[in-house]
């Protein structure tokens, strides 16, 4: 599983549409500079917050939980041997 291009390119122009569009669309008023900052900052960790959350897909961290007898199988399929020990209390 790789990179695809399109959901990148279309989330990139999205948040860049916020952070470098929006300000120069922003009025003119007292607060002009703090709703300029405050948009390249929206877009700029948003945009972020969204590629760490799809890179993380790619290669998760948590597996799925097996049991042990589904652990034996799969070792009995891939050629490796493992001989369950003693269980609990023995």
């Amino acid at each position: 599983m790789g990179v695809e291009v399109w959901p990148l390119a279309v989330f990139t122009v999205i948040w860049a549409i916020v952070g470098i569009v929006g300000p120069f669309v922003v009025p003119k008023g007292p607060n002009r500079g703090v709703t300029r900052v405050a948009l390249i900052l929206t877009g700029v960790t948003c945009w972020l917050f969204w590629l760490c959350c799809y890179m993380a897909q790619m290669n998760p961290l948590i597996g799925p939980r097996l049991s042990n007898h589904t652990l034996l199988l799969i070792a009995r399929e891939w050629g490796n041997q493992i001989t369950p020990g003693p269980g609990p209390g023995h």
